[in-house]
């Protein structure tokens, strides 16, 4: 004759923590699924900013309340003048160029004094590390033009996490494009700064500044993490039903 094992309370607090695991899990591939579904979105929308036509900067006392997300990489135009001489250069690597520099070097960020008030950071684009200095004394322009209308893509701006160093400010050096951050490193009196910044595109072959090098990517292995929260859920299942099963199959006596 056999008789079947009873559960003690300590098995059933296991299976409710598995239960509670597995629960976990699915509730995170979900969030995935989600996750994803924002993000194709999101390329979808990008994609159509694009390929729309410029619209005017937003202007200054609109500048609090924008919603910079939803007009990131939208064409914009704006008319003011360059201050070449207030030019920051911000540190990068172009690994992947879509002009002939790449490496280490600089982005060439000049304000840009717009004619109805405020002022725009815009990122001339991309120079090699010998030219740092060249950049930022202002020397990469030719003749100033004054006033003139640019366009360029809308970009919201870059966010410097703890590990970023200060700001070099004697030879003019950032890490990151904060507007905020660049603000400190320009005359004051260009002050109000709009919270985002504007991406030239690209000019001629061999030109410097080397612009057009607009960084257009989102990862999105949204499904594939999906994929794994759902197969940990499932796998905690049978587990836990094979530890249920070989905790309460019938023994001899």
């Amino acid at each position: 004759m056999t008789t079947a094992k009873r559960l003690r309370w300590t098995d059933w607090l296991f299976t409710v923590l598995m239960l509670l695991l597995a629960g976990t899990c699915f509730f995170l591939g979900g969030w995935q699924m989600d996750r994803l579904a924002e993000k194709e979105a999101l390329i979808v929308a990008v994609d159509q900013r694009l390929n729309a036509a410029p619209i005017p900067v937003p202007p200054v006392d609109t500048w609090d309340s924008l919603d910079l997300q939803a007009l990131n990489f939208q064409p914009v135009s704006l008319t003011g003048a360059y201050r070449y001489t207030q030019t920051v250069t911000v540190f990068t690597s172009l690994s992947d160029p879509k002009g002939p520099h790449k490496g280490p070097g600089y982005w060439v960020v000049t304000p840009f004094e717009l004619q109805d008030g405020g002022t725009v950071f815009v990122n001339r684009g991309f120079v090699p590390e010998q030219y740092q200095e060249a950049a930022a004394l202002g020397d990469l322009h030719g003749e100033d033009p004054g006033i003139v209308t640019v366009t360029g893509l809308f970009r919201e701006g870059e966010t410097a996490g703890f590990m970023v160093p200060e700001p070099n400010m004697s030879d003019r050096i950032e890490w990151v494009r904060d507007p905020q951050r660049l603000l400190a490193m320009v005359d004051p009196a260009l002050a109000p700064v709009a919270p985002f910044y504007v991406d030239l595109p690209a000019g001629a072959p061999g030109d410097l500044p080397q612009a057009g090098e607009t960084v257009i990517s989102f990862p999105n292995n949204h499904f594939g993490y999906a994929l794994t929260w759902y197969g940990f859920s499932i796998v905690a299942i049978v587990m836990l039903g094979f530890w249920l099963w070989r905790q309460t199959r019938p023994v001899q006596p």
